[in-house]
């Protein structure tokens, strides 16, 4: 493994965990009040997390191009970020 290839991993890892945290956080504080936008914040946080682990498992383990896996998490992070914007819109 490269250095660069090491240091995606790395990223992605803290990425990982610092997405986890926050949708575990989200989830708890919409399961305390029932608000319907701390859901659908929690699942934008969660769509964004999935697509940095699948993009990098996607890059490591299946040998995946770099381009794709950067693809791929793009279109996560967009769909997520649509759904965040979404739960700060919502009542």
């Amino acid at each position: 493994m490269n250095e660069i290839a090491m240091a995606i991993a790395v990223v992605k890892s803290i990425t990982l965990v610092l997405g986890g945290g926050i949708t575990y956080i989200a989830v708890k504080a919409y399961r305390r009040t029932g608000e319907k936008s701390l859901r659908a914040l929690s699942i934008g946080f969660g769509i964004i997390t999935l697509g940095a682990a699948i993009s990098g498992i996607a890059n490591q383990l299946f040998s995946v191009s770099l381009e794709i896996g950067v693809f791929v998490n793009s279109i996560f992070v967009a769909c997520g970020l649509a759904v965040i914007l979404y739960s700060l819109y919502i009542q």
